[in-house]
This record gives C-alpha cells, sequence and structure tokens, in this order.
C-alpha cells in the first residue's frame, strides 16, 4: 500500500508532461498539415528520380 503513495504522483506527474507536450506540438504546429506528407513521399521520389537522370544526361551529352 505505501508504494501507491509513490506511484500516484510519478503517474500523475507524466500525465501533465505528456498533455504539456501534446498542447505544445499542436501550438507549435506538428498537426497543421496531415495529408501534405502523405502526399509528398509518394511525390518526391519519382521527380527527383528523373531530374537526377535528365542531369546526367546533360552532362553524358557533353563529354561525347
Amino acid at each position: 500500500m505505501d508504494v501507491i503513495y509513490g506511484l500516484l504522483p510519478g503517474m500523475l506527474l507524466l500525465g501533465v508532461v505528456g498533455v504539456a507536450v501534446f498542447f505544445w506540438a499542436v501550438k507549435s504546429g506538428q498537426y497543421d498539415d496531415m495529408d501534405g506528407a502523405a502526399n509528398r513521399i509518394l511525390m518526391d521520389d519519382e521527380q527527383m528520380v528523373s531530374d537526377d537522370t535528365a542531369k546526367k544526361d546533360e552532362k553524358n551529352v557533353g563529354e561525347k
């Protein structure tokens, strides 16, 4: 029973810290654009590969 007197304040402290971190994340804009990253991860790879390939092709044409 004596353990509860130590665990309760610890759990309450961790709960308050968790809520504070959540409110900080909301205030700093971490949750503003939920769909942007999901779409960005699908689109960037194809564009970067084609841009890099185009740059390599331009360099190879100049060397010939």
